[in-house]
């Protein structure tokens, strides 16, 4: 189990070794399902089978097709930009079309392929349920069909949820790695802030001290500051100057090669009444809970009821976002969600967030989280700890 290490950069992309056992655990899977193919559209599950990284997702213009087969590699169906980027990745046998072409962005190459590795009869598996969509067009998903018509359609999300829900120790190193190096820059924050600075200009240094510090991006950053507490958790910083008694929460994902941290830290500008103080320690406390819930054969639900039953002791009058964490790695948030109807059982190798909220007046929430791994004889956290007490920053 890869824990962080603070004077250790993983080495960036994967042995072929990495992919080989990954289509290897999604045949066996695909097997059991009575599957016969995966067809793949969106950024995390090509790359999960390719080794792609790019930015290049960002733009809608192209669809991009990975087909697992039921034995034997996967086959890439890209647009033809694409192809020379293929080449740096494991797989042998990549598929090009010229594009932007909107009359037949793929379709015709992508059916194709799917009729030489299938046959004319067979149970195609294209992710369907929570938590995933499908990065083509709908008409020319529609039209794949129609030129497949002995094929069905089947949900292969509970495949694709089993296989990324386990993280391997060389994935697990990454997202310590990174949430290593975010721990040292809320470490540093309180050194940069000021009473007077905007929103904007504190959120400006703190991206720009993580990507000093080695991460790749700062994909996510949200949160803000209110007098005595904040309202929301997920706005974008604003032109606002902070002052005493405003309570400020800083909520980031930041990556480091294609892997995501996600936690937050809290920090009272000059000043902070009881009320806030009190808040900051139940949430701590909650998060103490959670990760003594979180241990190989608990349930998600488990951890979320170990952490709403200290919230609920600590005078908590409410938490709307509905869950208190969820999965970690290559998406922000991923499978599962610590929440009462999610009975997924923790494993070793799954990361996740433990995030308790609460209300604790009128207006004003108070927020925590923390990244961890389960290991085979409990959790380990990834992030490095908050302070226990809230911290007083700026005056």
């Amino acid at each position: 189990m890869a824990e962080s290490d603070p004077g250790h950069v993983p080495p960036r992309g994967f042995p072929a070794t990495e992919f080989e056992t990954r289509t290897a655990r999604a045949q066996t899977l695909m097997a059991r399902a009575r599957l016969d193919a995966l067809v793949l559209t969106t950024e995390p599950e090509f790359r999960y089978f390719t080794g792609l990284l790019t930015q290049f997702w960002q733009s809608p213009t192209r669809p991009w097709f990975v087909v697992v087969p039921a034995t034997g590699r996967p086959i890439a169906v890209v647009p033809a930009i694409g192809a020379h980027a293929m080449a740096s990745t494991w797989l042998d046998d990549v598929r090009a079309w010229p594009s932007p072409r909107p009359a037949d962005e793929g379709v015709s190459v992508l059916a194709e392929t799917l009729r030489e590795v299938v046959g004319p009869r067979s149970r195609i598996g294209v992710p369907q349920g929570p938590e995933t969509h499908l990065r083509m067009p709908l008409s020319d998903y529609r039209r794949l069909l129609d030129l497949l018509p002995g094929s069905e359609a089947i949900d292969a999300t509970p495949v694709i949820r089993a296989l990324r829900i386990v993280k391997s120790p060389a994935e697990i190193g990454k997202i310590a790695y990174v949430c290593d190096v975010v721990s040292a820059a809320f470490e540093a924050l309180p050194d940069m802030l000021r009473e007077g600075m905007s929103e904007i200009e504190i959120f400006r240094a703190f991206k720009i001290a993580c990507l000093e510090r080695g991460v790749d991006d700062v994909a996510y950053l949200v949160g803000g500051a209110g007098p005595g507490g904040y309202e929301s958790i997920i706005s974008p910083p604003s032109a606002r100057h902070v002052g005493p008694g405003d309570v400020l929460i800083m909520d980031t994902g930041a990556t480091f090669d294609g892997y995501y941290c996600d936690f937050d830290r809290n920090y009272a500008i000059g000043r902070a009444g009881d009320a806030v103080r009190r808040a900051y320690e139940v949430v701590y406390e909650a998060t103490e809970a959670g990760f003594a819930a979180a241990r190989p054969g608990a349930r998600c639900a488990d951890v979320y009821f170990a952490m709403q039953r200290v919230l609920d002791d600590g005078g908590a009058l409410g938490n709307e976002v509905g869950r208190m964490g969820h999965g970690l790695g290559m998406q922000l948030t991923e499978w599962p969600s610590n929440m009462p109807g999610d009975h997924t059982e923790l494993r070793p190798g799954m990361v996740l967030t433990l995030e308790p909220g609460m209300t604790f007046a009128p207006g004003a929430m108070m927020v925590h989280e923390e990244n961890i791994v389960i290991g085979e004889a409990g959790p380990i956290w990834l992030t490095r700890r908050a302070p226990p007490s809230l911290p007083i920053v700026g005056g």
